[in-house]
């Protein structure tokens, strides 16, 4: 870390907004995913916190029993974000040409990225921002499998493998000071590569990376 500019590159580089203008209802990662990142969740969430669902869409994936205080979503698509049941309320924001947060210091207790992180150019940014509104002892929660839009990956995360891109994140959080030692949970997928690409379900490898801020 840092990135080299090289690294930072997308195949497609117009206007991020334009991209994703038109909303995609649907999941991008498979049931089995998703039912270990609602799992995740639901052991590392409290109930009656603020949660900010970073780049988030239609659907936040967190446990239907549980009842926060506040969830912020945050997103490029506003149809999408408007649909989303779990969020108490939502703004857009191109975090490649803005990263700077329009939220209070030190106000939320977790801040969540679900199959995103791929797409951000300046992540030493963005995980300075997160740092900055996390509480002391709050949870910053990646989670990644292996699809992602290509044209809109950045290089880095195009060309490297899975356990490079694991690696990746640890570095995200490693450049910014305050943050723990990053957390991985790693479950490759067992399935053969044709039946992945089929959306077979426990077909997704699902990945996450877990720190959080001490101080």
């Amino acid at each position: 870390m840092p990135l080299r500019p090289d690294q930072r590159i997308k195949l497609d580089d117009t206007d991020d907004k334009l991209f994703y203008d038109y909303p995609r209802f649907v999941t991008h990662v498979d049931e089995g995913f998703i039912q270990q990142l609602t799992d995740l969740y639901r052991d590392r969430l409290k109930p009656n916190t603020r949660i900010l669902d970073m780049m988030s869409s239609w659907v936040s994936h967190l446990p239907q029993e549980i009842s926060f205080a506040h969830v912020e979503g945050h997103g490029l698509n506003a149809e999408e974000l408007a649909r989303n049941p779990q969020l108490n309320h939502y703004f857009v924001q191109n975090l490649n040409e803005n990263p700077q947060l329009p939220l209070k210091d030190q106000d939320f207790d977790a801040v969540l990225n679900c199959v995103s992180v791929q797409y951000l150019q300046y992540p030493e940014a963005v995980f300075s921002e997160i740092h900055r509104i996390l509480k002391p002892g709050g949870v910053a929660i990646f989670s990644f499998s292996n699809r992602m839009f290509f044209q809109k990956a950045i290089q880095a995360w195009r060309e490297g493998t899975e356990a490079s891109r694991v690696e990746l994140v640890k570095g995200y959080f490693s450049a910014v000071p305050g943050f723990t030692s990053p957390e991985v949970i790693a479950r490759v997928s067992t399935l053969p590569n044709f039946l992945q690409w089929m959306g077979v379900t426990g077909g997704d490898p699902f990945y996450a990376v877990i720190a959080y801020r001490s101080n």
